[in-house]
C-alpha cells in the first residue's frame, strides 16, 4: 500500500496515535497508541468556585484541575452545566480575581482539540463573550437539545424550572435584563465584587449544607421533565443546581439525572457512547 486514504489519515489523528514506518517493510504501518480515542462526554455543574473560605476554594480548585487531568485523554466534550463561579461578572475589561489553576487547565484541553461549553447558572448569570473568546467555549444561556450514539440530551443548570418559586422566575428576568447588566457594570469592581464575595459567603455552597433528598414525585426538576416528555423524546434529561447526584428512571426509556456538586459529592456524568453513568471523583 503506497497511500493511505484522506479518512484513515484523519481518523488517525482524531484518535491521538503516532505513525511509525518501519524501513525496509513495505511500508507497514505499527500504531502505538498515545491516548485513548476521544468520543466521552462529560458533564458537571456547581463547582462553585470562589464560595467559602480561599482554603477550601483552593482544595476545590485542585481537584477539580485533577479531574480534568483525568478526563482529558478520551474526552470529546465537556460540559459544564452552570454555578462553576460562585460569582462572575464580566466588566467590559476586568473579570474577577482567581481560578488561574483552573482556567488555565481549561486553556490547555481547548487547545489540544477538547469541546467545551459553559452554562450559565443562576451564581454565573452574568458571563458573556469572555471564554469564548480566550477559550472558544460555546455559552448557554438556557436549555441545549443534543444527539449522540443514537440517545438524546435535554440539558439545562435547572434553575427557574419546574412549578412554583416565582419570585427566583421574575429576579432571573430582571437580572438577565440587559438595563441591570448595564446598571451592575456602572458599579466600580471593587464594590461590587465585594458585594457579591459577601452574598457568596453566605451561600449553601459556602455553608456545606444541602437539602435532603425527596420522593421523585416531590423533585421539581423531575416534575418539570415529566412535563417535557409529555410532548418530546428525551433519553436523558440532565441538570446541575439541586446540589444532590440523582438518577432517577422517569419511564421505560427516559432517565433524569442531576449532576450534583464539587463542594461535598465531587460527581459528574460520563457518556462513553452507548450508556450514560454518574461517578464520583476521589472518592
Amino acid at each position: 500500500m503506497h497511500c493511505i486514504s484522506a479518512e484513515v489519515n484523519r481518523w488517525l489523528s482524531e484518535s491521538f496515535f503516532s505513525l511509525h514506518l518501519v524501513p525496509g517493510s513495505h511500508f507497514s504501518l505499527i500504531f502505538t497508541a498515545i491516548m485513548a480515542i476521544r468520543n466521552k462526554l462529560y458533564f458537571a455543574s456547581d463547582f462553585h468556585l470562589g464560595g467559602g473560605t480561599y482554603a477550601n476554594y483552593r482544595e476545590r480548585e485542585a481537584r477539580l484541575v485533577r479531574w480534568l487531568d483525568a478526563i482529558k485523554s478520551d474526552a470529546d466534550t465537556i460540559f459544564l452545566m452552570g454555578d462553576i463561579f460562585d460569582f462572575w461578572f464580566e466588566y467590559k475589561t476586568v473579570v474577577p480575581k482567581g481560578y488561574i489553576r483552573f482556567l488555565g487547565k481549561l486553556a490547555e484541553l481547548a487547545d489540544s482539540g477538547i469541546n467545551l461549553y459553559f452554562f450559565k447558572g443562576n451564581h454565573d448569570m452574568w458571563m458573556f463573550d469572555y471564554f469564548e473568546r480566550e477559550l472558544g467555549a460555546t455559552i448557554v444561556s438556557d436549555e441545549l437539545e443534543i444527539g449522540r450514539g443514537g440517545k438524546t440530551f435535554y440539558l439545562h443548570h435547572g434553575d427557574g424550572l419546574g412549578p412554583g418559586d416565582n419570585i427566583y422566575k421574575f429576579l432571573k428576568k430582571l437580572f438577565r435584563s440587559r438595563f441591570c447588566q448595564w446598571l451592575f457594570a456602572r458599579i466600580h469592581p471593587n464594590l461590587g465584587v465585594g458585594i457579591a464575595n459577601y452574598w457568596s459567603a453566605h451561600s449553601r455552597a459556602a455553608s456545606g449544607k444541602n437539602e435532603g433528598r425527596k420522593p421523585a414525585q416531590q423533585e421539581l426538576l423531575v416534575t418539570y421533565s415529566n412535563g417535557l416528555l409529555q410532548t418530546h423524546f428525551y433519553d436523558y434529561l440532565i441538570f446541575g443546581h439541586r446540589h444532590l447526584p440523582l438518577d432517577i428512571q422517569l419511564n421505560p426509556e427516559s432517565r433524569y439525572i442531576n449532576l450534583g456538586e464539587w463542594v461535598l459529592h465531587n460527581t459528574y456524568a460520563v457518556f462513553d457512547g452507548e450508556t450514560l453513568a454518574l461517578h464520583h471523583f476521589e472518592s
